[in-house]
C-alpha cells in the first residue's frame, strides 16, 4: 500500500517536472532578455515585445487589444504610458471605432527597435541556441510549435 501523502504524490506528478522546466527556462530568457535589454537599449523586454508586434504590422499600427500581450487593461494602459513618455509609440482613436485606440511607434523607435532586436538575437542565441545541437533545436521548437498550436486553436 502507498503511504506517501496525497499532495507529495500531488507534488511529483509525472507532468510536473517537463511543465516545470519549460516555465523555468522561459522565466530565466525573460530575465536574460530583459537585463540586456534595460542595460544596453534602455527598454523592457515586453517594450521591445510591443514594438516587435506594431513593426510587424503591415501599416505600422495597430489597436491595443490586437497585441497579444499577457497583461490587464491597465497593466497595458501603463506600459503604453510609459512608452509614449519614451517616445516609442504615440496613441489615436480608431476612425471606425471610437472605443479603440490605435498605437503607432514613433521615428525614434524604429532605431531602438532595430539596435534591440541585436541585443535580443544575441541572448537569444548564447542561451537557447547554442547550448542545443540542431537536432536538439528542430525538436525543441517543433515541441514548442506543436504546443502553441493546439493551446491556441
Amino acid at each position: 500500500m502507498d503511504r506517501t501523502p496525497a499532495r507529495e504524490r500531488a507534488a511529483c506528478d509525472r507532468l510536473s517536472p517537463g511543465f516545470g522546466h519549460l516555465i523555468r527556462v522561459a522565466a530565466a530568457l525573460d530575465q536574460l532578455i530583459d537585463k540586456a535589454l534595460q542595460e544596453e537599449i534602455g527598454i523592457t523586454h515586453v517594450m521591445f515585445e510591443v514594438l516587435m508586434r506594431l513593426y510587424r504590422d503591415h501599416d505600422g499600427c495597430t489597436a491595443i487589444n490586437s497585441l497579444d500581450l499577457t497583461l490587464t487593461s491597465g497593466g497595458m494602459t501603463r506600459l503604453l504610458d510609459r512608452m509614449e513618455r519614451a517616445g516609442l509609440v504615440t496613441r489615436g482613436r480608431h476612425p471606425g471605432d471610437r472605443r479603440m485606440t490605435l498605437i503607432r511607434p514613433t521615428e525614434e523607435a524604429s532605431e531602438i527597435f532595430l539596435r534591440a532586436v541585436e541585443v535580443h538575437t544575441r541572448v537569444v542565441d548564447r542561451h537557447f541556441d547554442a547550448p542545443l545541437s540542431a537536432t536538439e533545436r528542430a525538436v525543441v521548437r517543433r515541441a514548442l510549435g506543436r504546443l502553441e498550436e493546439v493551446l491556441t486553436e
